[in-house]
């Protein structure tokens, strides 16, 4: 949201997409990885972590990034692929960090293996970087409340954009819910808390969209708001 935002705007309801940009840069092995990893730009990163959100997916959906999926199936390294996907991009603070974790995670895989796997040729990892286009939905909100009706109507793009994208465009990290009701009152301080507890890398968009929905709608539901009186 925009930090010149009064208390008093509503909250305009955006909707994303993402555009896949080839890069032109590939590998074959995870040495070759590393080195690309080390220079790449960090909008691609951020594409094989939260990229695949926004578009269909076919992969085996034990492995929640591409560098993971990249070293199941192209590179059929079962214990890499399974190290990588166990990295939360939530738990860092910049992009550069998760940047370096990868490599940190890929060199010690490299050190125990004798001979580091091969892609062959046509399975290469390719890196591609994104360019999100932004769409004004022309539905605003000038209650929290009125996110109960809402939500579950948002489109999952909407919920990207609000929830994901959000936390790497505010300076505060926090989702654009967060950010524009944290200020309303200490009554909604709850909500924040409960919003913020919510790690959106493990679930999938229609799940985080509920999630999202059953937060607001048990916030305000008829019991707990009495409880607040």
């Amino acid at each position: 949201m925009a930090k010149n935002q009064t208390h008093t705007d509503p909250f305009a309801i955006k909707d994303c997409a993402l555009i896949s940009i080839a890069t032109g840069k590939r590998a074959q092995n995870p040495r070759e990885l590393t080195n690309l990893l080390a220079t790449i730009d960090s909008d691609s990163i951020y594409y094989h972590f939260w990229g695949g959100r926004l578009r269909p997916r076919f992969d085996d959906p034990e492995y929640h990034n591409d560098f993971a999926i990249w070293a199941r199936h192209g590179l059929h390294d079962k214990i890499l692929s399974e190290r990588l996907s166990l990295i939360d991009p939530t738990e860092f603070p910049n992009l550069d960090d998760l940047r370096n974790e990868i490599i940190e995670i890929i060199e010690e895989r490299l050190e125990e293996v004798e001979f580091p796997p091969n892609s062959t040729y046509d399975n290469q990892f390719e890196f591609i970087r994104s360019q999100m286009v932004i769409f004004d939905t022309q539905q605003k909100v000038s209650e929290p409340a009125e996110f109960v009706d809402v939500i579950p109507r948002l489109s999952v793009g909407s919920i990207f954009y609000h929830f994901i994208d959000a936390q790497r465009r505010n300076e505060n990290h926090l989702d654009d819910f967060q950010n524009w009701i944290k200020d309303l009152g200490e009554k909604y301080l709850p909500l924040c808390s409960e919003l913020n507890e919510i790690d959106p890398y493990f679930l999938t968009l229609v799940d985080l969209r509920r999630r999202l929905s059953e937060v607001f709608e048990s916030f305000f539901s008829a019991k707990r708001i009495g409880l607040r009186k």
